[in-house]
């Protein structure tokens, strides 16, 4: 129950962040492009990297607690693949296909760069 509740507060704290960002794109950048999902895939990527590596190299005792409080929990609340679905649906829908592979190639491409750049500098970081 104690890995329940985890990933409920974790997730609960994700989604307010994610909804956050969002709303941030929206108002600063404008509603032209889902910029608050790619921003969210890619920085909940890098951040992956970072927690994964950190989790292997330094939370020694700690780590199913803290990966399903933050990784499955708040990442998995800030992040968001149905988001960037219905994103990428409604371009296609739009009949803008190259607007919908630009930005379903870039979200996944640069969501992975991310997390290989996280988990690089978690191990450049944390590594003794």
């Amino acid at each position: 129950m104690t890995k329940v509740l985890l990933v409920a507060v974790g997730g609960a704290a994700g989604s307010v962040a994610r909804y956050l960002v969002g709303a941030a794109a929206l108002r600063w950048i404008g509603p032209g492009w889902p910029w608050g999902t790619m921003t969210v895939n890619i920085v909940g990527g890098f951040l992956m990297g970072l927690l994964t590596g950190w989790l292997a190299l330094k939370a020694a005792g700690q780590q199913e607690t803290l990966r399903v409080l933050l990784g499955v929990g708040i990442l998995g609340g800030f992040t968001t693949f149905s988001a960037f679905s219905l994103d990428a649906a409604l371009m296609i829908e739009r009949r803008a296909y190259g607007q919908a592979f630009s930005y379903t190639a870039a979200s996944v491409l640069i969501a992975l760069a991310a997390l290989f750049a996280g988990l690089y500098l978690a191990r450049r970081m944390f590594a003794a």
